[in-house]
């Protein structure tokens, strides 16, 4: 399983590396660029679903 996430931000397109919860979902997560706080997309379970380069863990291990 993957720990860490790279999280873009669709508004300004700051990346940042993130370690990911083994055993919670993000559902909210503030940029560090522009401070948009970002939520999950219809249909999706965290931010680091939607906005991730890697899935969550629980997401990971449905898979």
């Amino acid at each position: 399983m993957i720990g860490q996430s790279l999280i873009t931000c669709p508004r300004c397109g700051t990346a940042k590396l993130e370690t990911m919860p083994t055993d919670a979902c993000w559902f909210f997560y503030e940029c560090s660029g522009c401070g948009t706080l970002l939520r999950p997309k219809p249909g999706e379970c965290c931010v680091f679903c939607s906005y991730g380069t890697v899935p969550c863990p629980p997401t990971q291990e449905a898979r």
